[in-house]
């Protein structure tokens, strides 16, 4: 089932919705003032001189003196910049960073754009990246000069207009599939690209996080959990658990204000039974700055089908009592076996295809969603693709209703 979920996936968030250009706009909503005990970005210097840089000064001096969970608290509500600069495929052949971008329907992303996202209330950018593109294999994984410029543009702006940034490695062309047979390659382009990337931000102070990976650590090559006694569970979390701790001991050994970098923790295929699992583990960290990622996107019938499929029948309406019941239990489960333990959880997506489904049933899910992940101390993150739920052409909220219901927690 997971093969079939898994291309019913890449058609959802390829929904495309080609626009360009973006208008200004006044400022609508006011961050997140949950944590009062944590400086926000105004309070520590942000301030990026050319003179600053060129003198190798600190880009954003000061890691504050918080732990994990309080930064998570402190992001509130976030949305990611979906189908952008993890667009890839061969298909797309191109030659700048902007081909890549564009490529899944996005327009090049402008500071008005993000400056938006900042405007309607969120508190935290999760910019999904594709590291593969224009990248130099041959010369020992080099990731193209222009990529990281571009993907360093937007966390500038990301941070510059007070939210926090996330960055991570995205499913990036499928490469992770050959973990299992090709480990030992695999985990050198794996590092290498967490090198380039911490070197790249090392000055950065604490507004922006990096994340191990996205969804893809998982492996039916090693074991399916439909058909568990077939395959070897141990050694399918094992790689990911290795994955993960590698991660980390990259980032802390890569000097700057990575050695308190606070980091996330993808989950066994950031599904919360899977990584509820005692067979998943948190990496060791000297730090103790470590938070733990999953995904929702349950019922998959209701979230990812619009039609039915071989798979499942596809459901329009979502919310009666078994629907809550099951949001609860999953919820609950990532509390009390990590929230309570004292580590923080991120939901780095949650999302519903709109196809086939009213405005209402939508908004119930996503602002339930919502507050039932904000309620637990956890911190919710929009899956978003250009025309889904933001509009990128005017730089606002598309539902308003929506977006109100969803800020409206961080004041309960």
């Amino acid at each position: 089932m997971l093969k079939k979920l898994f291309c019913t996936v890449v058609c959802f968030v390829m929904t495309l919705s080609i626009a360009a250009g973006c208008a200004d706009k006044n400022q609508k909503n006011s961050s997140n003032d949950k944590s009062s005990s944590v400086n926000s970005p105004s309070d520590i210097s942000t301030e990026k001189s050319n003179e600053g840089k060129d003198n190798g000064e600190d880009k954003y001096p000061g890691m504050r003196d918080i732990t994990t969970m309080e930064l998570v608290d402190d992001m509130g509500i976030g949305i990611n910049l979906g189908n952008t600069m993890e667009s890839c495929g061969d298909w797309i052949n191109g030659i700048t960073a902007a081909d890549y971008e564009t490529a899944w329907g996005s327009p090049e992303i402008t500071e008005d754009i993000i400056k938006g996202y900042a405007d309607e209330g969120f508190g935290v950018l999760r910019i999904p990246v594709a590291w593969s593109n224009l990248m130099d294999v041959e010369n020992n994984y080099t990731i193209d000069s222009s990529y990281m410029e571009r993907v360093t543009q937007i966390v500038d702006w990301t941070i510059d207009n007070g939210m926090y940034a996330i960055v991570n490695i995205h499913w990036d062309g499928g490469w992770w599939t050959n973990f299992p047979t090709d480990k030992e390659n695999c985990m050198k382009k794996y590092i290498r690209i967490w090198e380039q990337i911490c070197e790249n931000f090392k000055d950065y102070n604490d507004y922006l996080m990096f994340e191990s990976l996205n969804e893809e650590g998982n492996w039916e090559s090693l074991w399916n959990r439909y058909n568990p006694n077939a395959g070897d569970k141990q050694a399918a979390f094992g790689l990911l658990n290795e994955i993960n701790q590698t991660f980390v001991d990259t980032v802390r050994n890569s000097g700057g204000n990575n050695a308190k970098r606070h980091l996330l923790i993808a989950g066994y295929a950031t599904d919360i039974e899977l990584t509820c699992d005692d067979a998943f583990k948190m990496p060791n960290d000297s730090e103790n700055r470590c938070a733990v990622s999953v995904h929702y996107y349950t019922p998959a019938t209701f979230c990812i089908l619009s039609e039915d499929a071989e798979w499942g029948k596809a459901k329009t309406e979502w919310g009666d009592e078994q629907d809550l019941a099951e949001l609860d239990k999953n919820m609950d489960m990532m509390k009390e076996k990590f929230v309570d333990n004292g580590i923080p959880v991120i939901i780095g997506e949650y999302g519903v295809e709109q196809k086939n489904k009213t405005p209402e049933m939508v908004r119930l899910f996503i602002s339930t969603v919502c507050r039932e992940v904000y309620e637990r101390d956890m911190c919710p993150v929009l899956w978003d693709v250009t025309g889904a739920f933001y509009d990128r052409t005017n730089c606002e909220f598309i539902d308003r209703e929506l977006i109100d219901e969803m800020m409206s927690v961080l004041d309960e």
